[in-house]
């Protein structure tokens, strides 16, 4: 499907984001190890946080609250317990977080065997970072060509380990805490920067054993979990596409409300700020671990900046609109250390470079990021999405900041995290 979106006028309003896709995903899938009733309270409706229901309900566990029409704002899941998942084959759709997360809870099972695949996209992401560490664990998995799905999973016992991530990624760490939760012994995991938190935080509210300490992570084996409730924040990545168009169409004035903001979600906020832009950010607490606040935006102008090191998993899905942004900012931007776009719903450093070069942006994609050379706008034309939802929305986005607009071809692929984006943009482009 294909949507344009021509030059606007100015983004005013205040707008509560969807629930936060992270946060949903491991919300199900840890009220699935849980015992008892667990409530949650904000899950995402999308594509793929309805393929991690579909999943934890083949593996016996009730949720209550979701139909054809939409999800209630509280579900009810009704876990099977952390040593409990009947055998199945899981249908994964298009989601890569369940893909990476769900192995390491079905390979400590005393019994079962399981096979996950999923849409055309999916089968060409590669999932030997997590089988080769849970190998290292005891587990016993096969994958196409040694690296790609259908990944099958049988069950065994598994051994705690000390391990050191060879890139910072919250996928494969949360992949391993959860194996780590049925292994003998302590699991301990070093990562080379921090990454998101959301599995660490919300394991240790249900009753885990979790520590951080010297830049690594310790799980120690549970007998169970009980979540009991679980609140998910309005998603600061959905939320960050508004951030970027307030800060580019002149006259705007927005505020996001109750948008998670995680520190280790938060790293956008970082570099736009050292780019020059002014936002105001106020917290509001913490409900369930996750902190929230309010993000209010006007139009700035931007400066370049180096963006790399640490901030990189902090700013991982954001990136994209860091270059997106870099287009209109006074001088040369390098995104580099970032070989981790590389393995998303598509290639990022591609696709991203490839849509802001065809919009007329003097974009150059790296070995491990996005060489950016500012000032010059965008002219506007057409971006294929390439069924990535983050690459619909950045096209979005830069039509409305472009000199003649944007045809963005795939843009329903957005309904994998934002169902409703199309429709909150235009909301907010006619005051709110």
């Amino acid at each position: 499907m294909a949507a344009r979106f021509d030059p606007s006028g100015p983004l005013r309003g205040t707008l509560r984001p969807p629930p936060d896709k992270s946060v949903s995903h491991r919300a199900a899938l840890i009220a699935a190890m849980g015992e008892g009733e667990t409530a949650i309270e904000g899950y995402l409706d999308s594509a793929d946080t309805r393929s991690t229901l579909t999943a934890i309900e083949a593996l016996g566990a009730r949720v209550e609250g979701v139909d054809a029409t939409g999800i209630e704002p509280v579900i009810r899941v009704r876990g099977v317990g952390l040593r409990g998942p009947a055998g199945a084959d899981i249908d994964v759709g298009n989601a890569g977080t369940l893909l990476r997360l769900l192995p390491g809870w079905l390979a400590g099972q005393e019994t079962g065997a399981w096979a996950l695949d999923g849409d055309d996209s999916i089968r060409c992401r590669p999932v030997d970072r997590i089988a080769e560490p849970l190998r290292l664990m005891g587990a016993r998995l096969r994958c196409r060509d040694g690296r790609l799905p259908p990944l099958r999973v049988e069950a065994a016992p598994l051994r705690g380990i000390s391990y050191r991530l060879p890139v910072a990624s919250a996928q494969v760490k949360s992949c391993l805490l959860f194996a780590g939760l049925l292994a003998a012994g302590e699991t301990r995991l070093a990562e080379p920067l921090s990454s998101r938190d959301h599995t660490e935080r919300m394991l240790v509210a249900a009753g885990a054993e979790v520590e951080r300490q010297d830049g690594a992570v310790g799980v120690r084996p549970a007998v169970r979990l009980e979540p009991g409730e679980i609140v998910v924040p309005a998603d600061f990545s959905s939320a960050a596409f508004f951030v970027v168009a307030a800060l580019l169409v002149p006259g705007s004035d927005l505020t996001l409300a109750g948008v998670g903001l995680n520190p280790t979600r938060t790293g956008l906020l970082s570099i736009l700020a050292r780019m020059g832009a002014e936002i105001e950010v106020e917290g509001e607490g913490e409900r369930g671990g996750e902190p929230s606040g309010r993000i209010r935006v006007r139009p700035s102008q931007l400066r370049a900046a180096e963006v790399g090191g640490a901030e990189i998993p902090l700013a991982i899905d954001e990136l994209p609109l860091v270059a997106l942004a870099a287009c209109f900012a006074e001088g040369t931007t390098t995104i580099r250390d970032a070989a981790e776009l590389r393995r998303k719903e598509s290639d990022r450093v591609a696709t991203a470079s490839e849509a802001l070069a065809a919009l007329g942006g003097r974009v150059e994609p790296t070995e491990d990021g996005i060489r950016i050379e500012g000032g010059g706008g965008l002219r506007g034309g057409a971006v294929d999405s390439h069924g990535d939802h983050r690459i619909a929305m950045l096209g979005a986005v830069a039509g409305l900041t472009s000199r003649q607009g944007v045809e963005v071809e795939g843009m329903d692929a957005a309904a994998v995290s934002y169902p409703g984006f199309e429709a909150d943009l235009a909301s907010l482009l006619r005051g709110g």
